[in-house]
């Protein structure tokens, strides 16, 4: 406190990782840093089925079929 200004307590640091085979490792090296708490990792966002219909609307991964038949020949190739 050199200057009068006080530190927080508690600060976070964020790292972006490349290659996610690599993560454990990275884990393990931050934690063996003085002063390191707890390490989490942000989880991902789950979409509901409906969610996952809307972003294939959105980015063209629907088919359109004229009739049932139609679909039932293409599955079967």
């Amino acid at each position: 406190m050199a200057n009068g200004v006080a530190l927080p307590m508690e600060g976070q640091i964020l790292v972006n990782i490349e290659d996610m085979s690599m993560l454990k490792d990275i884990k393990k090296a931050i934690s063996m840093v003085k002063g390191v708490g707890k390490i989490t990792l942000p989880r991902r966002k789950r979409y509901s089925s409906y969610e996952r219909s809307l972003r294939d609307l959105e980015e063209g991964r629907v088919y359109e079929y004229e009739s049932l038949d139609e679909l039932i020949k293409e599955i079967e190739g």
